[in-house]
């Protein structure tokens, strides 16, 4: 099981995931995300068997490649959990039962 988390994203948005202790990390300037984050994100998804959750900023989908968000959201290990955006509490239930494999929320 995996026990790493990593992040993905511009410097100023991994730099407090660093500080609290996040060694992967892929840091993408906002300038260069067109061209970087499909390469960044796959990267970490890819090459990295330690990493079992990959966080990013919900806005920087945007920027992926239909093939690679395809992948990556849904992707059981590692699992993408966006943060900040306009991410409604539904995408997040579904970004944990992914995670989890059960929906908490369940009656």
């Amino acid at each position: 099981m995996s026990q790493e988390i990593g992040v993905v994203g511009s410097p100023d948005f991994t730099t407090g995931f660093r500080l609290a202790g996040v060694r992967r990390f892929a840091n993408v300037p906002e300038e260069e995300k067109p061209d970087r984050l499909d390469e960044a994100v796959t990267e970490l998804f890819e090459d990295d068997d330690d990493v079992g959750i990959v966080v990013m900023h919900d806005d920087d989908l945007d920027y992926l490649s239909r093939t690679v968000r395809r992948n990556v959201e849904t992707s059981v290990e590692p699992v993408l959990v966006t943060l900040g955006g306009d991410s409604s509490g539904g995408a997040l239930r579904e970004q944990i039962k992914r995670a989890i494999g059960i929906d908490l929320m369940d009656e």
